[in-house]
């Protein structure tokens, strides 16, 4: 028996940003910004905004894995965000702005694995993906003000957009 929902951490620099893009994924059932991979408890922007918790802006991203795959969530992850810089994104510098895949199942991180391998294969992105793959241990939920924040804000900041990039996806 398939599982209705499936839960998914994922960082990839300002949360504003990809919170906006992974709510429009067919198959996305809810979204929420928060701060994971660091450890200082109980995180909240004004620590984390100083890249010294060890937290990252990250989203917690619940799916129906009938109608979105973790595989293909991933495969938009890596369209979304440049993977291939470490601790940046756009004009975001800092580790709470890295890219990491927060896995909470050994099916999860050897799916990350698979994708990664198959993403740097491709040849898309023109130098190595540093991802981290990394366990999941909490999520804190961010202020009400940073989610949906693009909804809230239309014009508000920032450096994600959807690339037209195959990854090797079809492969």
């Amino acid at each position: 028996m398939t599982d209705t929902k499936q839960t998914a951490y994922l960082a990839g620099g300002c949360f504003w940003g990809m919170e906006d893009l992974v709510r429009q994924i067919p198959g996305v059932l809810e979204t929420e910004a928060g701060y994971t991979g660091g450890d200082t408890p109980g995180a909240a922007y004004e620590q984390v905004k100083t890249g010294r918790t060890g937290h990252a802006e990250s989203l917690k991203i619940v799916f129906d894995p009938k109608r979105l795959t973790y595989r293909h969530l991933l495969f938009e992850f890596f369209r979304m965000h440049n993977p291939t810089t470490r601790n940046q994104q756009g004009n975001d510098t800092g580790t709470q702005y890295r890219s990491a895949i927060f896995y909470i199942s050994e099916e999860q991180k050897r799916t990350a694995g698979e994708v990664i391998k198959t993403v740097d294969a491709s040849g898309d992105w023109k130098a190595k993906v540093v991802t981290e793959v990394v366990p999941f241990r909490e999520f804190y939920r961010a202020e009400e003000y940073h989610q949906k924040y693009l909804v809230k804000h239309p014009h508000g900041y920032t450096c994600h957009y959807v690339r037209q990039l195959n990854l090797g996806e079809g492969r």
